[in-house]
């Protein structure tokens, strides 16, 4: 049975602004992982953390951006493994940005957790990433 992740988050803030958090290299850093991230599609790039044992996962996660359309919608693969060029999982991040009267709301689905042992990875980021998007509001109202 296939997983997915969605989150809906609002800020007081234009799109345009949360827009930067989403494909800055050096922002998306300070809320979510070192990177090398480039707004281009095709870009291949990796995010980069600690590697957990647990998870079968070396602490990187190899990425493609997908789709594109600036101040609207992001798409990129998400995948990992256990390291050796391994890849145990094979997801997509999309992250869609609405105007609202109080200025964005932020929706993020995450999906293709398709296989058994994916299932602690998707735990771990189904909570990860509202730990991830508050951080973003944490960065916004400093």
């Amino acid at each position: 049975m296939t997983k997915l992740i969605k989150h809906q988050f609002s800020f007081p803030h234009p799109v345009e602004t949360v827009w930067e958090y989403l494909t800055n290299s050096d922002l998306l850093a300070a809320w979510l992982m070192k990177n090398d991230f480039k707004p281009v599609i095709g870009h291949e790039f990796q995010f980069r953390t600690g590697p957990v044992a647990s998870l079968n996962f070396d602490g990187i996660f190899y990425c493609k951006v997908l789709e594109i359309i600036p101040f609207k919608h992001l798409s990129y693969s998400w995948n990992c493994g256990p390291g050796d060029g391994e890849i145990a999982l094979e997801s997509v991040v999309n992250w869609d940005l609405e105007r609202t009267e109080n200025g964005t709301t932020l929706h993020l689905e995450h999906t293709g957790f398709a296989k058994k042992e994916n299932l602690e990875m998707y735990n771990g980021l189904l909570l990860g990433w509202v730990e991830k998007l508050q951080k973003i509001a944490n960065l916004l109202n400093a």
